[in-house]
């Protein structure tokens, strides 16, 4: 069986960098289906969102704030829906996934935090580790049987280049024996989203369900609401003037990985991977580039099933 570190392999799709998610839903036809979007009301997710709903699929999206989801997504045309979901909350995702019922086609697990100052949640577990991708896991849970029924299903979840900061440390996830560095989380976090899609993939196959992971791109949104102009300046993000970088995407370029992962008949056959630029990521090697590669740690199959582990040990949840 071939390793998914292997099968990193762009598959030359025809789309790039600057596609965008209208471009990529160009001539998909989601009658019929349903897509599940958590955080789909702003950023990137608000335009997923809105590329999905254009090609006639009944999205869901789940909101952590649907008051100003309501809002964000007043003028978007489709079938949409709202549904509350605290990612951070057990309680709530387990609220969300009982109000659901028949197939479920998409999920796309986009709604994230980054690089906040230290909170824990209820349970005493570090905040992004918990929304990132302890939440995520217990929603495809709650979802399985929706997936399963859906006989096709594809499993989307956002990680970042951010990944390659290093592998979730699956001995101290939550910072209880180590200092806490935000971006230290946030890259373990997001090496956590790939890893998943990995073992997700795995378990899932025999019943129709294929996962994929992604570095959407540099996108300014809400999710930079944590740092401080300063510490953008001096990552490069932006100038002193404000003006970003010329590699950061808008928006719509942002959702465009996403949406092709979830819909592009190209990747027919295949899941597990991680992805960029709406094609298929290479895999990093020694003096390469940062963008566009894969580090070999955020596909690792053993480290995959390990995490899965872990997560089942502190969710409660098994499936697959």
């Amino acid at each position: 069986m071939a390793r998914i570190s292997d099968l990193q392999k762009p598959l030359n799709s025809g789309f790039g960098m600057r596609s965008s998610a209208m471009d990529v839903i160009q001539g998909i036809d989601l009658t019929g289906k349903t897509a599940v979007v958590t955080g789909g009301y702003s950023g990137l997710g608000l335009e997923t969102v809105r590329a999905l709903a254009s090609a006639g699929a009944r999205v869901i999206v789940a909101a952590r704030r649907p008051d100003t989801a309501a809002t964000e997504l007043a003028g978007v045309a489709g079938k949409i829906e709202i549904a509350a979901l605290d990612l951070g909350d057990p309680a709530s995702i387990d609220a969300f996934g009982a109000s659901l019922s028949g197939p479920v086609h998409i999920l796309i697990n986009n709604a994230a935090i980054m690089a906040n100052p230290l909170t824990r949640d209820s349970r005493g577990y570090e905040s992004q580790f918990a929304t990132n991708h302890l939440g995520h896991f217990q929603l495809v849970g709650r979802l399985w049987d929706n997936l399963v029924a859906a006989k096709g299903a594809r499993v989307v979840s956002v990680s970042s280049i951010g990944h390659r900061i290093g592998a979730p440390d699956l001995n101290d996830p939550n910072f209880e024996t180590t200092p806490y560095d935000k971006w230290v989380s946030y890259g373990r976090a997001k090496s956590a989203n790939s890893l998943f899609a990995v073992e997700l993939d795995a378990r899932g196959k025999a019943h129709g369900i294929r996962a994929f992971s992604l570095h959407p791109g540099g996108i300014m949104t809400n999710l930079q609401r944590h740092l401080p102009q300063e510490e953008m300046i001096a990552m490069g993000w932006m100038d002193k003037e404000g003006n970003l970088n010329p590699l950061f995407k808008t928006p719509e370029q942002g959702a465009a990985t996403s949406v092709w992962c979830a819909t592009s008949p190209q990747l027919e056959g295949m899941g597990g991977v991680y992805c960029e630029d709406c094609d298929i990521a290479v895999r990093h090697v020694a003096g390469g580039k940062a963008h566009g590669e894969v580090r070999d740690h955020a596909v690792d199959q053993d480290a995959a099933r390990d995490l899965w582990a872990l997560s089942e040990k502190l969710t409660g949840v098994s499936y697959g």
